[in-house]
């Protein structure tokens, strides 16, 4: 099941088990179970703290294995393939599980020990989902620090029925206690708020105590990361707030133009740069979102940062890097259809549309690469395009002509989005030319028709904007309000590329450091 390279590195980890690590089995005969049977095998082999056990009668899911300590019942259990992306969710699963320790904060693990509670997740993945582990790892080390709390990841392409029977239609799909609980990506801390009803007010009481920062980095994709190191470097008192480490990269599966790194997959680039942030000396303030700015009334005086649970932030600069979110397409029946047919990540929730016709809205790079992608799993995909040709690069239109289960739609306007009051059925859109006006059966749409940035929460701060919402800067990253900087993807600053947001990041970060060195503190 495990090749010799994925050995060697798996065997090196489980040399830092403390205690031993059992793998409980419920099998059938299927040929499904027999890989489960083997992969356990495989990973037994490894380390003399790992034993492989089959209790077939229990009243579980099959295949599935639980992950506990021998004599114990405690730990998440994963029904189906754990290979894919979610390997990596396995092998932490089993560390935790053995006594190693977590890298998250002391008080998040002890606020985890202490939800009295009983709380049963299921969490729907695919194995091609690139934001589907955060979640996974989050529930799986709550299923190993309470014995109040149990977690089950689902392998949604294997457990088909069930994906049908509750209607998902985009994965991470995460149910409590029989009932749905959220999608999407979540931080840890994100799954607690919602299970610890204090946890935000809490949350506002500590970051209120916080000292006023020299420095505050709204935004923690790559142009807050890059600020952020630049500040810190500087030796003055840096705070990074963002909803989740990363941002937009996330959302990114292959990159190929990083300078230096010929190829990278986005969750490894959000990696790579936490590590980078954690080796300085910056407040790192995650899953916490700015509803408000407000500017200091004078020149050298303090800004204020509002936040989503109701605390407020106070700095001496302000650097906006909140980047932008996918585009809408504003037409009627998207919202209530959204994560029930349309989505915005064909690489998460392509499988789950397996042997279904699909549409994809957009012609650019994004659109294109998404129909190739879908083209290898789903029945047949429509790619609409409003204008009257693509816009993605030529390389990508060849590759997606020469696909035969591939129809594109050019000026092709998209009205209305259908379905039955539970799920998508189709769409309507019009031919631009004839203004005639065209259904398509279609079970799912993705979305992909550019960015909008994520600058709503400046309304009625001074800082002006572009027509779109973009902040504009000048050379040096300033703002219409003094000692406020912006940088990335919400900004003016052309072509939205992560190395234009990372240098325009560093290049905030100098400037406020600029402007601290040359303005009295009032």
């Amino acid at each position: 099941m495990l090749d010799a390279n994925m050995k060697n590195q798996l065997k090196a980890y489980l040399e830092r088990l403390t205690k031993p690590v059992e793998l409980v089995a419920t099998l059938d005969d299927s040929d499904k179970s027999a890989e489960i049977r083997s992969l356990l095998a495989d990973i037994a082999s490894l380390s003399d703290k790992v034993s492989v056990t089959e209790q077939n009668d229990l009243p579980v899911r099959k295949p599935s294995f639980l992950i506990t300590n021998p004599g114990s019942h405690q730990g998440p259990r994963f029904a189906g393939s754990p290979m894919g992306h979610e390997f990596t969710s396995l092998v932490l699963a089993m560390l935790l599980t053995g006594g190693h320790p977590s890298k998250e904060a002391e008080a998040l693990l002890d606020q985890i020990r202490e939800l009295d509670v009983d709380l049963a997740f299921e969490t729907y993945y695919s194995l091609s989902c690139h934001n589907c582990p955060d979640v996974v790892q989050a529930l799986n080390l709550m299923a190993v620090l309470n014995p109040r709390i149990s977690h089950t990841a689902i392998d949604g392409a294997m457990f088909q029925n069930e994906i049908q029977e509750r209607n998902v239609m985009g994965v991470p799909a995460v149910f409590l206690n029989g009932k749905e609980f959220g999608q999407g990506r979540m931080t840890l801390t994100d799954i607690i708020s919602k299970v610890d009803v204090n946890a935000d007010q809490r949350a506002a009481e500590a970051l209120n105590q916080r000292e006023t920062y020299d420095v505050l980095i709204v935004g923690s994709g790559p142009s807050g990361a890059a600020a952020a190191i630049y500040s810190a470097r500087k030796g003055i008192r840096t705070g990074l707030m963002g909803e989740r480490f990363g941002g937009q990269v996330l959302d990114t599966v292959d990159i190929e133009n990083y300078i230096s790194l010929p190829k990278t997959e986005g969750a490894k680039l959000a990696a790579a740069l936490k590590v980078h942030v954690d080796d300085y000396q910056v407040d790192v303030i995650d899953s916490q979102s700015a509803t408000k700015l407000t500017p200091a009334d004078r020149e050298g005086g303090v800004h204020e940062v509002h936040t989503a649970s109701g605390a407020i932030l106070k700095a001496r600069t302000v650097i906006i890097a909140t980047g932008a979110r996918w585009r809408n397409m504003n037409v009627p029946g998207e919202e209530q259809y959204r994560t029930r047919g349309v989505t915005y990540c064909p690489h998460c929730d392509g499988p789950l549309f397996k042997g279904k016709r699909v549409a994809v809205i957009g012609g650019g790079n994004s659109g294109v690469e998404a129909a190739i992608d879908l083209a290898g799993i789903v029945e047949h995909v429509t790619l609409l395009e409003f204008a009257p040709e693509m816009k993605a690069d030529q390389v990508l239109q060849n590759k997606v002509r020469s696909l035969k289960n591939v129809d594109i739609v050019l000026n092709a306007q998209t009205t209305e989005v259908k379905g039955d009051g539970t799920k998508l059925t189709g769409l309507d859109y019009v031919d631009r030319l004839s203004s005639e006006t065209h259904h398509l059966e279609v079970a799912g749409i993705f979305v992909q028709i550019g960015l909008l940035p994520n600058t709503h929460w400046l309304e009625g701060s001074a800082v002006e904007r572009n027509r779109i919402g973009e902040v504009i800067v000048d050379a040096k990253c300033e703002t219409s309000v003094k000692g406020v900087f912006a940088a990335g993807d919400c900004t003016t600053v052309p072509y939205k590329q992560i190395i234009i947001a990372s240098g325009e990041g560093a290049k905030a970060s100098l400037s406020a450091f600029d402007y601290l060195i040359r303005t009295p503190h009032a």
